[in-house]
């Protein structure tokens, strides 16, 4: 009898030897062979494309003309007020669903602003009794969505919001974001909340999390954090904050920090790309990271070139990551949320954007088509 090994083993053994584990894996789940290969074959992306540009009748015709189904709205108020009562926030899914839409995630008002200028900045600066009654009040924005029929809200923990330095020339002269950690003017040198630590983050964000997320769970609500737009240097910071949650660890620890299927991320695979020296090698294996964990809700779909503390934001196809491939894992992880733009250039004659956004909306449907496929 001939010995197989690794040493030994050819192609065409390798080859029928894998048909005969498939056939008998088949005759194991009484499933028929040619049912188990027609499944792998015609395994379809369940990834949509998205748009978080607002809700105007205007935005909404122009998106149900795209075939871009799925948005995230506006936000509805920086108040706990009317607009965020359970009539109002049906009126608008209803709205939107007229356009034959879906409003998949309203954000709550805890935004990438900076601190200076945030809604509630108390649940930042850790000041009690006033940051209670602010999550009183998320928590009840978190209820009245849910019954108001919305699946999920997206937020930011942050002081700092996205800084930049300045823009430079890509493709076709168009206007790059970009930010080089050490040609940044950290002015003023501390924000509003003075010197933050990483113990002290970290203590209001779990705070956040201890209060929000059993809200969430109870009215499956999916909570989708943008994670700190961009990375800073853990020893050094930014104006005084140490910037925890701009990091790949930092986000795994946050993650964990409630164990629940609704406390996850809106997945910014520019800013995750933004924390690494070389995300156009490592960028895969995070999407199957937290993908494959189900933390992820939503994608916002941007490519950069360069990387951790000097970047640029390029077009979604100039970039230093190959966004087919990244395609193909979020189909591999059977992710099936939004695909979304985020930050295009600015082209000449564009001030809007839209003819950018269109460009992108446009790329991600063929690469999802292109992927979809796939066999």
């Amino acid at each position: 009898m001939r010995q197989y090994n690794r040493a030994t083993m050819d192609r065409r053994d390798f080859v029928r030897l894998a048909g005969a584990g498939l056939a008998a894996g088949a005759a194991a789940a009484e499933v028929p062979l040619e049912a188990v290969q027609a499944s792998r074959s015609s395994r379809k992306a369940l990834m949509k494309v998205g748009t978080q540009h607002g809700d105007s009748d205007e935005i909404l015709r122009a998106m149900a003309g795209f075939g871009v189904n799925h948005i995230c709205s506006r936000l509805p108020s920086a108040k706990f007020d009317g607009n965020w009562s359970v009539e109002s926030l049906q009126r608008l899914r209803e709205r939107v669903e007229s356009f034959g839409l879906t409003l998949d995630i309203v954000p709550l008002p805890l935004s990438s602003n900076e601190i200076e200028t945030f809604e509630n900045p108390n649940i930042m600066l850790g000041k009690s009794p006033e940051r209670d009654r602010e999550l009183d009040d998320i928590c009840q924005m978190i209820r009245n969505t849910a019954q108001a029929g919305i699946p999920g809200v997206k937020y930011n923990l942050t002081f700092l919001g996205v800084p930049r330095t300045a823009p430079t020339k890509g493709r076709g002269g168009a206007e790059y974001s970009t930010f080089v950690y050490d040609q940044a003017k950290q002015e003023p040198p501390l924000t509003k909340a003075g010197p933050v630590d990483a113990d002290a983050y970290w203590e209001r964000i779990t705070y956040f999390l201890e209060r929000v997320v059993p809200v969430a769970e109870e009215h499956k609500v999916k909570l989708a954090f943008h994670p700190q737009d961009p990375a800073m240097p853990a020893d050094r910071g930014y104006r005084g904050v140490k910037t925890v949650l701009g990091s790949v660890d930092g986000l795994k620890r946050f993650i964990a920090i409630k164990a629940s299927p609704y406390h996850g991320l809106n997945f910014c695979q520019g800013t995750v790309s933004e924390m690494l020296k070389k995300p156009g090698e490592e960028i895969f294996d995070l999407i199957r990271y937290f993908g494959s964990r189900g933390k992820i809700f939503n994608v916002h779909f941007r490519n950069i070139s360069g990387g951790f503390l000097n970047f640029r934001e390029t077009f979604i196809d100039d970039g230093d990551v190959d966004m087919l491939k990244a395609m193909r894992v979020y189909k591999e992880i059977g992710f099936d949320g939004m695909m979304m733009p985020d930050h295009v250039p600015k082209i000449d004659g564009d001030a809007k954007s839209f003819q950018a956004f269109a460009y992108t909306f446009g790329y991600i449907k063929a690469l999802i088509a292109a992927v979809s496929a796939e066999a």
